[in-house]
Formats: structure tokens, sequence, C-alpha cells
């Protein structure tokens, strides 16, 4: 009889021989009941990795697509605020902005439910169910009577929304080998930078010609048409999973339940649900590598989220830019991190893939190459500061944008990089060093905006942006310490620990 590890196919008249000899096959073989991929490995079909080219770069597409239009979400009402406030009768400043942060606070929330469902029932199930989810509460924001109700709807349609952006690292790992990971890391993760980015510029046109509701409605039908592409396109790439699938199918035809997948976790599924929930809390704290990362990124982007803030203000008062003219600025900063992602995506690669042409063993402190990083660091802190003492009414409005474009290319080597490294670091937890990231990343980015317009009230832009650039400054050489010691501090026995 063929082995089950190797084949589901079982012939009836073989499945009851064998179920007339399970005593003897257990005593002789044990290793027959564990449910392995076919061997060889690298060409069962059902492996992720032995997808189809063309495949795996579809699914790649749907989920950056994805991780692209949920943090379009997060931004694009922003120009609709004051309609929002007139609508609702309202002055509050604080209230203004909490209607936008609202939805980033749901992206800090999320993950830590979303992370560990996918580790229980794969990643298909989490996308579709929490895309469909992510459609309803947007619907709900558009219909929304009070202010009240729109927050609450932004929360829940933020922590639906960000499932890709927490488990699309995973599905990488699924799929790709780690000398192509380094072009997809960069496609799926473009969408939370260049989200926030293009929502504005969409929205100044939309809010004006149709009012702010419309920002919801069109963001729905485009969160919708993505869905139901996604039903199709999406399939299981978490190994524990279709591993789980295929043994319960072999179950099922032989009637024999010790058929169990070799990948199958330990425990009762309520275990191994609060094991993967404190997982990313653990990964946090006693993570030298994940600590250090996460705070690196997320004041960056939380940073990134307060500079948003005076965009308008700088364009319209300064330059007299009208509203739609105001949005059409965050294009630059757009413009650089495209720049930044060709540029980080090709060059990780290449560097990965000349070692392994040497014969040397790629490491994953080869994502932090600092012909990546040194660049990264120095560029975000430049743009900052450059946008803030140029923007002003005697010097060109062509010039603070050159400052943000030259911080979007910076912001997008320093991201890409380290989320490739925390993914090539611990690729089996891929979906929770995301989710890690991603909470502290998030939070910072809500926060850090409340109090933005009050730096710059206390400092100017020059000196307000000058301090966020000396913090930004000084968090630089975290990358650059890993891409030398990170080796070292990961095989340390202090730090080598299951989570």
């Amino acid at each position: 009889m063929a082995s089950p590890i190797e084949t589901t196919e079982i012939s009836p008249s073989k499945i009851e021989e064998g179920s007339q000899n399970t005593a003897d096959v257990s005593d002789s073989n044990p290793s027959k009941f564990v449910v392995d991929w076919e061997e060889p490995a690298d060409r069962d079909p059902e492996n992720p990795m032995n997808w189809s080219s063309q495949r795996k770069w579809t699914i790649i597409g749907v989920l950056s697509f994805i991780s692209f239009l949920t943090p379009l979400a997060s931004s694009m009402l922003a120009p609709g605020v004051p309609l929002v406030l007139a609508e609702f009768k309202t002055t509050n400043n604080q209230l203004a902005t909490f209607v936008v942060s609202s939805f980033v606070l749901g992206f800090a929330a999320g993950p830590l439910l979303i992370a560990p469902l996918s580790e229980l029932y794969g990643r298909a199930r989490v996308y579709h169910t929490t895309n469909v989810l992510f459609v309803f509460f947007t619907i709900g924001c558009a219909l929304s009577s009070s202010m009240g109700m729109l927050i609450a709807f932004r929360f829940m349609a933020g922590f639906a929304g960000v499932a890709v952006i927490t488990c699309g690292s995973g599905s990488i790992v699924d799929i790709i080998p780690t000398e192509q990971r380094g072009r997809a890391m960069a496609l799926w993760s473009v969408g939370p930078l260049l989200g926030p980015v293009i929502g504005p510029i969409c929205a100044g046109f939309l809010v004006e010609a149709a009012g702010w509701r419309w920002v919801f409605w069109v963001i729905a039908i485009a969160a919708g048409i993505a869905t139901f592409i996604s039903f199709f396109i999406l399939r299981e790439t978490y190994a524990p999973e279709i591993l789980e699938r295929k043994a319960e199918r072999l179950r099922k035809e032989t009637g024999d339940q010790r058929y169990q997948s070799k990948l199958k976790k330990s425990g009762t599924p309520k275990h191994v649900f609060m094991t993967a929930i404190a997982r990313p809390a653990k990964m946090f704290l006693f993570s030298p590598i994940v600590t250090s990362m996460c705070i690196y990124i997320s004041v960056t982007y939380g940073l990134l989220y307060l500079l948003f803030t005076t965009f308008t203000f700088v364009y319209e008062e300064m330059y007299g830019f009208g509203s739609r003219s105001a949005g059409l600025t965050f294009i630059a900063g757009g413009v650089g991190n495209l720049l930044g992602l060709a540029f980080t995506g090709t060059i990780s690669d290449k560097l990965i893939q000349r070692k392994k042409d040497k014969g040397e063993a790629a490491q994953p402190e080869d994502r932090l190459n600092l012909i990546i990083t040194v660049p990264g660091g120095l560029l975000v802190p430049a743009g900052l500061i450059m946008y803030g003492w140029t923007a002003n009414p005697n010097i060109h409005w062509i010039v603070p944008m050159i400052g943000t474009a030259i911080l979007g290319f910076g912001m997008m080597a320093i991201f890409n990089g380290v989320q490739a490294y925390l993914v090539d670091c611990y690729p089996k937890n891929a979906a929770t060093v995301t989710a890690a990231n991603a909470v502290l990343r998030s939070v910072l980015g809500a926060v850090l905006p409340l109090f933005g317009l009050q730096l710059y009230d206390a400092l100017g832009l020059g000196w307000g942006n000058t301090l966020l650039g000396l913090i930004l400054f000084a968090l630089a050489p975290v990358t650059w310490i890993f891409a030398k010691y990170g080796q070292r501090i990961r095989e340390n026995p202090r730090f080598q620990r299951e989570f």
C-alpha cells in the first residue's frame, strides 16, 4: 500500500486491508499515520511552495491590493472632516482628529485576535471573513447618523480591515522562497504606506463633488469587488492547515482516526488559541530583535501620520492652495514611496541571490544591509527637517514637497527592510511578528497626530520637525547594529526560546 504520507489516493481494497490490520500496521510502522507532503516534497502539488509563479503572484497581487485599500480608508475621510463636524453640529477639534484616528486604533486592536485565528483556522478563512466584515462596517460608516456611530463603525472597519496587513507576510512566507521574498514583501508592504498618502488626494475631489458619505460608498464598492475576486483567487497557503485537512480526508476515507498532521499543534484548541494570542506580546517583550525593530518602525510610522496633519494647513494657508490642490500635495510622498519600494525590493533580493550563487548561506541580517538601511535611516530625518524649514511662503512650494519625497523614499527603505528581516527571523510565526509590529505602529499612528498641532503651535514647523528628525536620527543606528550583530543575538542561548 502506498504510504498515506505520500498520497491521499487510497483504493477501497487497500483501505479494507489496512482497516483489518491496523494494529499490525501501527505496531510495525507508526510513521505511516503521520501525514506530510508527498515525497519528494518539492513536487507535491498541494505544497504552496510548488505552485506556479503565475498563481503565487496573482495571490500576492490580490493581497497587495487589499492591503492598499484598507489603509486608504484610514486617511481618506480627512478632507471631509469639516463637513462631518458641520452635519453633526460639533466644533470639538479633538473629536475631529479622533474620528480619523479611530480607524487606526482598530488597526492596533485587530492583530491581537486575527493573528492567532489565522494560526488556528488558516489564512484563507480569516481573509474571507474579515473582508466581508470590512465591507459591512464601511457601509455602516456611510449610513451613520451620529458622530458616535461613525467613530464606532470606523473602529470596527479598522479592526476587520487589518487582516491582510497582519497575515499577508505569513502568506508570502508560505509560498515564496527566501531569494524572491524581498520583491513580494515590497509589493505587499507598500499598501500601508501608500494608502494613507493617496487617500486624501482622491478624497479632496470626491468630498467636494459628492459629500463625505461617498468616501465610504466608494471604499465599500472597491472592497466589495476585491472581496468577490478574492473568493476565486485566494487559496489556503498555511502548511499546518493544509496538512490537517489532508489528515482529515484520510481519516474520513479510511475510518482510521490515527492519521494526524505532522505539523499539528499540541494541546486543546483553547490552549493553542491562548498560546497564540499571547505570542505577539511575548515576542515583543522577550525578543530584543522584535522589541527594537517594532519601536523604530512604530515611531517612524507615527511621525508620518503626525506630519500628515500639517499638509492642509501649510499648503492652504501659506501657499493659497484650494482644497483639491492641497490634496494633491500628498503625491510627492507617494512618489518617494514608490522609488523606495523599487530600490529596496530589487536590491534586497539581489543581495540574497548573490550569496546563494557563491554557495554561502543567506542570513536574515542580509535584509538590513547597510546599502539599504544607511540611506533609509538618514533620508527620513533629512526629509522631515527639509520639509519643516522650507515650508515658507518665500520658498517655492515644490521644495517642501521634495522634502516629503525624500522622507517617503527613506521610510520605504526602512519599513520594507525591517519587515522582511522580522519575517526571515521568524518564518514560522510571520503573522504573529507582523501583528506585534502592527499593534504598536498603529497605536502611535493614532495617538501622535492628536498632539501634532500643539507641537507645531509651540515650536513652529522648522523647530518642530527638527525635534522629530533628531528623534529618528537617534533611532537610525538600530538597524545598523542588528545588521552587524543580529545573528550573534539570535544565536545567543539567552534568546533561544520557542514563542
